[in-house]
């Protein structure tokens, strides 16, 4: 029997704090340190990897009177940062140059936390420390199950998110498969079991339609309004969304880990291009649909399975919609997002035949009464 194999498995906690002023002065520092990296990345130009950067940036970092490990995590987030400017001025030649504007810490060094303990321990300057002190919340998640190693730290003016990890098995054999279609305003299941759900996430969509209605009655259009305004109001859309869509994708996985059931997705990557100007399509369509938060949901399915152990795959989207989850003919378009197999001679969900179909290329295709009739050899990711 072959060995398992052991792969880590990622979470983060955050909470609010109250930062004293030597935080706020190492915020700062970190902050002009990332900066000074990108300045130094922009002017050598064959600095465009970690090791290159950190050759040309690490001594010239020696003038911030901070513990040296932060010039690494300074040197890596600039690299970030470089690399995404560099991937966004191949498409488009006026890119500005990045600055890092807020003041944040990202680091796997200078901390402490242990367990019983009431408080973070963080290196501010060499051989000083601050303290700062974790809620109840904060201590609950990284104290209440054995095994979990702290990872790193994100520090900003108000929050601290501290990232966590434990060691999963990611070959646990699942006793079937559960489906997943993702669209604007829900999510479908399909297990192999014949079971059909269906998640509402249309709260989500009429939050993002009202937030987009009130920004774009904005009239004036400079510095304060693109940059605070928006950035508030777009900061509590997001809070909103993410809360629902937390609540969708924790039940997804709950049902996946009670009934031991592998997960199925479609691989949409790209479907972006689908919905730019020029398309043919309305502003309203475009804003509506780029603001599908497809990607999220995948995202979070994707890391709470993981940590749960349960093996995620990914499976072409190519036709899911258009061809019937029964015989594999082509549909047609009926009425009330039903969909019309001429052969089978029945009107099908669209979203549950889609569904169906994800599930179907992920290993089972169904019959007629949702009962799996033929099995495929094995599913690989």
């Amino acid at each position: 029997m072959p060995n398992a194999v052991v792969t880590i498995a990622l979470k983060s906690v955050k909470q609010r704090y109250t930062p004293s002023e030597q935080l706020l002065h190492l915020l700062n520092d970190f902050r002009l340190m990332v900066n000074d990296c990108i300045r130094i990345g922009m002017e050598e130009s064959n600095a465009t990897s970690l090791k290159s950067l950190s050759l040309k940036a690490y001594h010239q970092l020696s003038n911030y009177e901070v513990p040296t490990y932060y010039r690494l995590c300074a040197i890596s987030a600039a690299t970030g940062i470089l690399k995404n400017y560099r991937k966004a001025s191949r498409k488009k030649p006026n890119v500005k140059t990045p600055y890092a504007r807020r003041l944040m810490l990202t680091t796997c060094y200078g901390f402490k936390i242990k367990n019983g303990e009431q408080q973070l321990r963080l290196s501010v300057r060499p051989r000083l420390y601050e303290y700062i002190q974790l809620n109840q919340h904060t201590k609950d998640v990284l104290f209440a199950e054995p095994g979990l190693t702290v990872r790193s730290i994100c520090l900003t003016t108000s929050t601290i998110s501290i990232s966590y990890s434990k060691q999963t098995n990611d070959e646990i054999e699942p006793a079937g498969l559960l489906g997943i279609d993702r669209n604007l305003d829900n999510i479908t299941v399909a297990t192999t079991s014949g079971e059909d759900i269906r998640f509402d996430l249309s709260k989500a969509t009429e939050t993002k339609a009202r937030y987009r209605n009130v920004k774009s009655h904005f009239t004036r259009n400079d510095v304060k309004v693109r940059r605070r305004i928006y950035g508030k109001y777009g900061e509590k859309q997001r809070n909103r969304v993410n809360q629902l869509i937390h609540n969708v994708s924790k039940q997804v996985v709950k049902k996946a880990k009670d009934e031991k059931l592998g997960i199925v997705m479609e691989n949409i990557k790209g479907i972006r291009k689908l919905y730019r100007r020029g398309n043919g399509q309305g502003s309203n369509h475009r804003g509506k649909m780029n603001s599908w938060s497809y990607y999220e949901l995948q995202r979070q399915i994707e890391y709470k399975a993981k940590w749960e152990g349960i093996p995620v795959v990914y499976v072409d989207a190519r036709g899911t919609s258009s061809k019937c989850s029964i015989c594999g003919c082509k549909t047609y378009p009926n009425e009330h997002r039903l969909f019309y197999c001429p052969k089978c001679n029945i009107s099908v969900d669209r979203d549950v035949n889609a569904a169906k179909n994800i599930l179907a290329r992920g290993g089972l295709r169904f019959g007629p009464d949702g009962r799996p009739v033929e099995a495929m050899v094995s599913v690989k990711r």
